[in-house]
């Protein structure tokens, strides 16, 4: 498969892709496979996000998985830059219930350019299946001016 690395505020970021969309995102330095345009993309993009320069990504996307948690993964790409919703918002929203929607969240395979680190918790933050859990999602929250409800 197709990836690239960057380093970013949050550590070492791989996007990886099947050619003509992006698959994933993890936490490693991989080594760079072959350079595609949509990684190429990808990279810019990520970059100008972490600069404060974009606030929504325009990437082809192919999630893996279930019809469920590809609609879930929409609904996450809608929530807006800055912006948090609760689990139960979004199980309204879908008509399912909130522990499945956390489950789906915890199987995001395209963090951050899927902004499952926007979706909350009724009462707290809820977990960040990212590298650094919780601490990156406050990182990302504050990034994105979000921080507000976290003092």
């Amino acid at each position: 498969m197709p990836s690239a690395s960057m380093l970013s505020p949050i550590g070492p970021l791989a996007v990886i892709s099947d050619g003509t969309a992006i698959t994933a995102l993890r936490w490693a330095a991989e080594e760079d496979g072959i350079q595609t345009p949509v990684l190429s993309e990808a990279l810019s993009q990520l970059a100008a996000y972490f600069d404060g320069r974009l606030t929504r990504f325009d990437l082809p996307l192919d999630v893996a998985g279930s019809e469920f948690q590809r609609r879930v993964c929409d609904a996450m790409c809608e929530i807006p830059f800055g912006e948090t919703v609760t689990y139960g918002d979004l199980a309204t929203r879908l008509g399912t219930p909130a522990q499945a929607i956390g489950t789906a969240c915890g199987g995001n395979p395209i963090p951050v350019i899927i902004p499952c680190h926007r979706v909350l918790g009724a009462s707290g933050l809820g977990g960040y299946s990212g590298e650094g859990g919780v601490e990156t999602k406050v990182w990302l929250l504050r990034h994105e001016g979000a921080a507000g409800l976290l003092i």
